[in-house]
């Protein structure tokens, strides 16, 4: 009978050993993934890649978005790179340090590295109220962004933390997604 325990014990620890190595090595989280923004009638566009590399609880990334797609405007004093559409959606590089990495299940420094601010072409300068924050979910193979709203003002000071991202849930806000040129960002 002790016998059967100890195997019993001994199959256990080893399918034990074994999920543990499959949590730390799932593929997602490895390699060269692309980015891709949806808009309000499920139409990708590709605007570039972004490399993970997965060390213990900590990946790393870094994002190569195509310039060829970005046209450079001059908006209120501020040298912009915009997607042109129904709307200009003009990404605007988190201006301050960041470690490019992210967890599991916390994606905060990916979305400040995924910024933009909307304005309609016919509008003068930049509007910093009209940001745009994309709150992050794993959903099986890919990472999903959902559009809200943010206030960019948020980020003309540096951060008093800067190990921190500053955007924190208290400081975005759902909008609705069919009055936004991309409502969706994808990783895949």
């Amino acid at each position: 009978m002790y016998k059967h325990i100890i195997m019993l014990l001994a199959l256990l620890n080893v399918s034990c050993a074994q999920q543990s190595t499959l949590v730390q090595t799932e593929p997602f989280y490895q390699g060269t993934k692309q980015i891709n923004l949806l808009d309000n009638k499920g139409k990708e566009l590709l605007i570039g890649s972004i490399n993970f590399s997965a060390q213990e609880t900590t990946i790393h990334y870094q994002i190569h978005l195509d310039d060829k797609l970005f046209k450079d405007y001059f908006l209120s004093m501020k040298e912009m790179k915009c997607l042109e559409g129904p709307e200009l959606w003009c990404h605007l590089a988190y201006p301050y340090d960041n470690p490019k990495q992210i967890t599991k299940t916390d994606f905060s420094w990916l979305a400040h590295d995924l910024l933009f601010m909307y304005k309609k072409s016919s509008e003068f300068g930049a509007n910093f109220n009209n940001g745009i924050y994309y709150d992050f979910k794993i959903e099986s193979d890919k990472l999903i962004g959902t559009a809200m709203a943010l206030d960019l003002n948020l980020l003309a000071a540096p951060p008093e933390d800067e190990t921190k991202p500053p955007v924190t849930i208290h400081d975005i806000d759902e909008i609705e997604p069919t009055n936004r040129w991309l409502p969706i960002i994808e990783i895949k």
